[in-house]
């Protein structure tokens, strides 16, 4: 399975965002991949404020930008993030999984928003303006299942493990770590979800934008099974592209059943017992 992983900047203009993505999958077209990763909110500046002003309903303008493309390249495409408008208003932090026929087959609205407030640090709350998902995201390809979550969904290792019991051998994750976090923790975290549950974790950011409000680490990165970074990228614009072998994910677990060795019997008695 070939995977590539679209670093983008992000621009004011949301047009110019969803040209963008043309431009960098006309640039990879003759690379034959497979999959096409996108950021977080690649499509709309990463601000509470600007949230609701780009949301768009399921199926308008980005959306159906993303499926043509997807249909066009004949590729899968997890459409990094984007916000998302509901019919009764309420906003939501999205990523859809298109196919090779430019259909929708996921959709994951972010369900841990990122509330923080850092002393000398990062102060951030999605939860001014967006509303959180209630779903744990599992999706079936060509190559068997995949999961789905959005950056901050990522610290919570139960959502993790739900997916991989589901079946995922790969965990797509758009996201958007910031200047203190992502120094402490982008790095960490990727590792130990693969680690933890012995797949293939995909983290794919926007570029650094040192004027923005809120700017990213960027650092894209690609988990191995083993808990090893296959690659990572710099935090400037561009992309990278992996062949990944879903029969190492079978050889790892095979060779240390760590899934397999859980005590779930021993962990129902203390939950239980609480």
């Amino acid at each position: 399975m070939k995977i590539a992983q679209f670093q983008m900047y992000v621009y004011e203009e949301k047009k110019k965002n969803l040209r963008q993505l043309e431009e960098y999958m006309k640039r990879i077209e003759q690379e034959q991949v497979d999959m096409i990763a996108l950021g977080e909110m690649f499509n709309c500046p990463y601000m509470t404020q600007k949230f609701p002003v780009y949301a768009e309903k399921e199926g308008t303008e980005s959306w159906e930008i993303c499926s043509g493309l997807a249909k066009q390249y004949h590729v899968y495409l997890s459409a990094g993030s984007m916000p998302e408008k509901d019919e009764a208003g309420r906003i939501y932090n999205t990523a859809y999984i298109f196919d090779r026929k430019g259909r929708q087959i996921a959709k994951h609205r972010k369900a841990h928003l990122f509330d923080i407030d850092i002393e000398g640090g990062q102060y951030f709350k999605e939860s001014d303006t967006l509303t959180a998902g209630d779903s744990c995201t599992v999706f079936e390809t060509e190559f068997g299942k995949m999961g789905l979550c959005i950056c901050y969904d990522l610290r919570f290792p139960e959502l993790s493990r739900m997916m991989v019991e589901q079946g995922a051998r790969v965990i797509f994750v758009p996201a958007a770590f910031n200047m203190t976090t992502g120094p402490a923790h982008w790095e960490l975290l990727f590792r130990s979800r693969a680690l933890d549950n012995q797949c293939f974790v995909v983290g794919t950011s926007d570029a650094r934008d040192e004027k923005a409000e809120y700017v990213s680490w960027g650092h894209s990165l690609l988990v191995s099974p083993w808990g090893n970074i296959i690659d990572e990228m710099d935090e400037k614009e561009g992309y990278m592209i992996h062949e990944i072998d879903l029969k190492y994910v079978d050889k790892v677990r095979r060779e240390l059943p760590l899934l397999n060795a859980r005590r779930k019997d021993i962990y129902r008695k203390e939950l239980h017992r609480r």
